[in-house]
């Protein structure tokens, strides 16, 4: 079993209004521990067949994750496909690259 030794920013964007009625995107980053693990064969497979392209399961601490859908790991962006509780204590996020991230 892997150490909570990796960082992970959790990546929190929401839209406030300015004076003017203008949506201003607005960008939070945590930092959090972590545990990787690897995407599972049977995992991964099935999700190909959904056009996602799961990458990287990360495994953080539940009460540190507020519903974030975007982290960066390791100097790339992910975006959060999903998450599994399989305890009260632990919450695996799996994630596929994003954008200009994606390696063809």
């Amino acid at each position: 079993m892997s150490n909570w030794d990796q960082e992970l920013v959790l990546i929190e964007q929401f839209f406030e209004e300015d004076e003017l009625g203008n949506q201003i995107p607005t960008v939070t980053r945590r930092e959090v521990l972590c545990k990787k693990k690897s995407v599972g064969r049977t995992e991964f497979y099935s999700a190909a067949n959904s056009d996602m392209r799961p990458e990287i399961v990360l495994v953080v601490h539940t009460y540190e994750y507020q519903g974030e859908r975007k982290v960066e790991f390791e100097g790339h962006q992910y975006s959060v496909l999903r998450t599994y509780s399989e305890n009260f204590e632990e919450l695996e996020l799996t994630c596929e690259r994003v954008g200009a991230d994606v390696k063809s």
